[in-house]
């Protein structure tokens, strides 16, 4: 094995996976475009320091950089991945008895219209409720691209996401997620880190039912008329 070839492949599949371009990598973690494609094509003995700037930039830990889930090459939040519109992909329930707010989004979010959107309708509900009220549950397990694959935010995505969050945190005493990969629970960790959610959050990703019952435990509930185990 060639570490340093399949050390670019993962680069390469995790940057795909997020729909970022080598020059918004190279950006995000302060390298040259041109030292990004080395890296990737396996052409660059790269130092520790500069694998720390590449996973930061991703938005994963060290750990997770060589860890054993993988994706495939196909780059993603390209216009096929969008044919069905992001209104008929969003769903959301209110259980004003246990006071659980559930979303789920299948699909990609094609950009910040996306966003604002969801904000709209969700904290809309939230400002009926007092500080810290609701719980919140979000379904992202099908958050997937027109390959079938699971993908996670684009950086602009997670940049819009981390204000959400921060006006949701306002409302929210718990927060459970529901996760596509661990590569989800990566991001997620790190945009709840950024917009001061963390400590009310938990990412999740395991079999779907064992995922969904430890999410209905840490919320009390026993079921919820949007999420659903798959079948």
């Amino acid at each position: 094995m060639d570490i340093c070839l399949e050390f670019g492949q993962r680069v390469k599949e995790l940057r795909a996976r997020s729909g970022m371009s080598q020059e918004q990598l190279a950006y995000r973690s302060g390298l040259d475009r041109t030292y990004i494609s080395g890296v990737e094509r396996g052409e660059r003995n790269i130092s520790l320091v500069n694998i720390q700037k590449i996973t930061s930039a991703l938005q994963v830990t060290m750990s997770y950089m060589f860890s054993v889930e993988r994706f495939s090459l196909t780059p993603t939040y390209l216009p096929k991945d969008f044919k069905i519109p992001f209104k008929e992909r969003f769903k959301y329930n209110l259980d004003p008895e246990k006071k659980v707010l559930a979303f789920s989004v299948s699909g990609l979010f094609s950009g910040k219209q996306d966003v604002d959107y969801l904000t709209s309708v969700i904290l809309g509900i939230c400002s009926a409720y007092g500080p810290n009220e609701l719980d919140i549950l979000v379904d992202h397990r099908e958050m997937k691209a027109s390959d079938g694959e699971a993908v996670v935010y684009s950086p602009g995505i997670a940049e819009q996401a981390t204000i959400f969050q921060q006006e949701l945190t306002k409302y929210s005493n718990r927060v459970v997620a529901l996760c596509n990969s661990e590569f989800m629970v990566q991001q997620l960790n790190h945009v709840a880190k950024t917009s001061g959610i963390f400590d009310k959050a938990t990412h999740l990703y395991d079999k779907d039912k064992d995922m969904i019952g430890r999410a209905f435990s840490l919320l009390d509930i026993h079921s919820n008329a949007l999420i659903k185990p798959a079948k």
